[in-house]
């Protein structure tokens, strides 16, 4: 997991900011992600979910400093693997 801050100031005072990120990262033809959530943890949002590359978390981080860029965003967005494995998984 990684941890990237977007700004620096507490985030707004709107409730319903993190809906207008869950929204914007639908909705956008580029993206297009529903498996991210976003939720307030102190003073900053964070994204969690998981995606199939580390392109795709910096394009989904990227689309959200530059849509909220007043808004402190912290990335809990894990790479999954989506290749089949190589090897043969031995059992005992």
């Amino acid at each position: 997991m990684t941890n990237d801050q977007a700004g620096g100031a507490a985030p707004p005072d709107d409730e319903y900011v993190e809906a207008e990120i869950q929204r914007s990262l639908t909705e956008d033809p580029a993206v297009a992600e529903q498996g991210i959530t976003v939720v307030r943890r102190d003073d900053v949002l964070v994204l969690h979910g998981e995606v199939e590359s580390p392109h795709r978390r910096e394009e989904i981080l990227r689309l959200v400093a530059e849509r909220f860029p007043d808004v402190p965003i912290t990335s809990d967005i894990g790479v999954i693997r989506v290749q089949a494995p190589t090897e043969i998984e031995q059992l005992p």
